[in-house]
């Protein structure tokens, strides 16, 4: 635990906090689709709308759980942002990093605070998820393949908390599984995309441990199966608003393709990109397939 603290010394001096690095570090957007992600899950599970207060809990959960995790990130990778991503907020100095440390366990506390309400068994699924956010970000992050498969276990269990906050389970593991999957291949993706600096600073993530192309060609495979796995919900009825799946389908396998073809930084960071936003519109499929169930596809 000392270890853990001795970096709070040393912070930036002669900038003052930026408030709006406040919503800055925490990625807002990403935030927003993890919220809306563990609101499908209670949809999707409960095949039907639920008390609203319950679905209100569940998004502030997911949605702080991942502004603590992404807060608290950011504390641990200033070192790697400095190289990687300089205009973040801690990299710039427009946050301190006590400050930023300090602001993710605020963040985790409040989150924790509203799980309480959904009953014991969510709490204790909250609060091993945000440990897992806190322990990735400490240690399981330079770890090749390892911190990839934590992220995406992390996103694959959204939805299932979603799922729990209404005591139903239902089409919502079949979201978990495609969740996990992309982000594999999304997580993967990135290191590739930051393999330059993540070699100046020592890591070890996939790219760098085994070769940029086994790592593109890892990745692409996780892809491939996502694309698989999207089909299930179909044999399990889900409804005609499902639909827009097959645009998402063809975003991830271009970029799993090219992935491929050239496993290179600015290929990876494209692809990776195209990945989250086939994750936003599959969000909205699961979401108008869900409300559809019934109306086959």
């Amino acid at each position: 635990m000392v270890k853990l603290f001795k970096p709070l010394r040393g912070l930036p001096q002669g900038k003052l906090m930026e408030t709006r690095a406040l919503l800055e570090i925490i990625r807002p957007h990403n935030c927003l689709l993890a919220g809306l992600v563990g609101v499908l899950g209670a949809l999707v599970a409960y095949e039907g709308v639920p008390p609203i207060d319950r679905l209100l809990i569940v998004f502030l959960v997911v949605f702080l759980g991942c502004a603590g995790g992404n807060t608290v990130n950011d504390y641990f990778d200033y070192e790697i942002d400095m190289i990687n991503r300089p205009n973040r907020p801690l990299p710039r100095g427009a946050l301190s990093r006590r400050l930023a440390l300090y602001y993710s366990l605020l963040l985790y506390a409040l989150g924790l605070s509203f799980a309480y309400f959904l009953g014991f068994k969510a709490f204790i699924f909250a609060f091993s998820a945000y440990t897992l956010t806190f322990i990735y970000a400490w240690k399981l992050k330079p770890l090749p393949f390892v911190g990839n498969v934590a992220v995406a276990l992390l996103t694959g269990a959204t939805p299932i908390y979603g799922a729990l906050g209404v005591g139903r389970i239902g089409l919502a593991g079949y979201l978990a599984i495609c969740a996990f999957l992309v982000n594999v291949a999304r997580e993967i993706m990135k290191d590739i995309e930051d393999v330059e600096g993540d070699k100046r600073l020592g890591a070890r993530t996939l790219p760098i441990v085994s070769s940029p192309k086994k790592a593109a060609e890892i990745a692409s495979l996780f892809g491939f199966l996502t694309v698989l796995a999207s089909l299930l919900p179909i044999r399990a009825g889900i409804g005609l608003g499902y639909l827009p799946m097959i645009l998402v389908d063809g975003m991830i396998l271009k970029a799993s393709i090219d992935m491929l073809k050239e496993p290179r930084p600015e290929v990876a960071g494209r692809a990776q990109r195209a990945l989250k936003l086939a994750t936003f519109i599959a969000v909205v499929s699961f979401l108008f397939g869900a409300i559809t169930k019934g109306v086959g596809i």
